[in-house]
């Protein structure tokens, strides 16, 4: 296919029709939704339309990264065991094999604070002692992990906690160590967590780790296993929760992430020095899939234009949108999306049914919010040379 790009851009009604929320795809996908981050810069949203005890707080949707509340979410505070979502998502990241095992260290099997008790020379698959981290919080585990996927080194590996923020653009965030213990230089906020929280849990190994209520690992040399029940209380509490993590120390006072998932549609919670957390958590749940519907702003297999086609069996194709894009916005919102195509203004067949001709971009008000790809509806194959011949002859004709 020859194509010009032609900056032709067309305005298009936004429609309100309620549908699920489909999973985000991969940015090199062609066939891919790019979802960018458009969170607010203040650091509280709505934030009196739910009162919480909470000194800080955020609520985020976890597929389009938008803010649906905020409370004092700039405030860099302490954060106990929540650090423990970064040790878990960048060793995942890490490359290195989670079904590999590890020497557990004299160093992480002394390390203070809670913990699975561990035993110095003990051999664990990373995998299992992710789950430790992450259902028991342990610090013994984390640091285990942290030497596992760090080159031997948590010095290695917190650098590398380090870089992974920076990468999301997390300025209010630095951390000392994997697992959370209070230490000069290691903080975060509600809003760089919410944020955190909602990359991560796009990770399906991530997603299942933290949902996982129950979980049994070895016990080397011990005639029974270890079984791991998660201290996140959210996961019985509230319908459609499905992570995240609990955290504590007398300096940070209790911190939790939550998420649920509703109707296809998956919210996250951070509360920071938090005594009221587990209610706090239904409050701030309820309000993110109450105060807010997902409206398709691009409907999948929508046909959008029809454009001319040079040299094909057919004289022009339709164009339809190639993924859904679904945005939550609150009930006086719907009027501020609006869309903008731009469009292969020539096309040579042939062409192949899914490829792309263009995009559409999503805007909330001036925002740009994603990219959608416009693609062909359908194979058109490019006219044989006898084919050609015959149109020419039959216009000689009735010439």
């Amino acid at each position: 296919m020859k194509a010009n790009m032609l900056a032709a851009t067309l305005t298009l009604a936004v429609g309100v029709t309620i549908l699920p929320i489909s999973a985000t795809a991969a940015s090199h996908d062609p066939a891919a939704t790019t979802y960018i981050d458009v969170a607010p810069t203040t650091n509280n949203v709505y934030a009196s339309d739910v009162s919480v005890s909470a000194r800080s707080a955020a609520a985020i949707d976890v597929q389009t990264g938008r803010f649906l509340y905020e409370k004092n979410g700039d405030d860099k505070m302490l954060i106990a065991s929540l650090t423990k979502i970064i040790t878990c998502i960048v060793a995942i990241e890490s490359g290195v094999d989670l079904d590999s095992e590890t020497t557990v260290s004299n160093r992480a099997a002394g390390k203070e604070g809670s913990s699975i008790y561990l035993k110095v020379g003990e051999k664990q698959k990373i995998r299992d002692l992710l789950y430790a981290v992450m259902l028991r919080s342990g610090n013994d585990a984390a640091t285990a992990v942290a030497e596992a996927c760090g080159q031997g080194s948590e010095a290695k590996f917190v650098e590398m906690m380090n870089a992974k923020v920076q990468d999301l653009g997390l300025t209010g965030t630095h951390f000392a160590n994997p697992h959370g213990l209070d230490a000069k230089d290691h903080y975060s906020t509600a809003h760089d967590m919410a944020v955190l929280t909602a990359y991560a849990l796009r990770n399906p190994t991530f997603a299942q780790i933290v949902a996982t209520q129950v979980k049994t690992i070895p016990y080397p040399g011990e005639d029974y296993a270890r079984k791991l029940y998660n201290k996140n209380k959210m996961l019985t509490r509230y319908e459609g929760a499905d992570g995240v993590k609990t955290g504590y120390t007398k300096a940070a006072g209790r911190c939790l992430v939550s998420s649920a998932t509703v109707d296809g549609r998956q919210v996250a919670v951070v509360t920071l020095d938090a005594p009221g957390d587990w209610v706090d958590h239904q409050r701030l749940l309820d309000y993110g899939f109450e105060a807010y519907t997902n409206f398709p702003v691009a409907k999948e297999d929508e046909v959008v234009k029809t454009l001319p086609l040079e040299d094909g069996i057919e004289p022009q194709v339709d164009v339809k949108v190639g993924v859904e894009f679904t945005y939550p916005v609150r009930k006086n919102e719907q009027d501020k999306l609006r869309t903008e195509m731009k469009l292969d203004d020539h096309l040579q067949a042939p062409v192949v049914g899914g490829e792309k001709v263009g995009e559409m971009k999503i805007y909330y008000e001036d925002k740009l919010l994603g990219v959608v790809p416009l693609v062909a509806a359908k194979d058109v194959r490019e006219k044989t040379y006898w084919e050609r011949f015959k149109q020419f002859f039959s216009g000689m004709i009735r010439n």
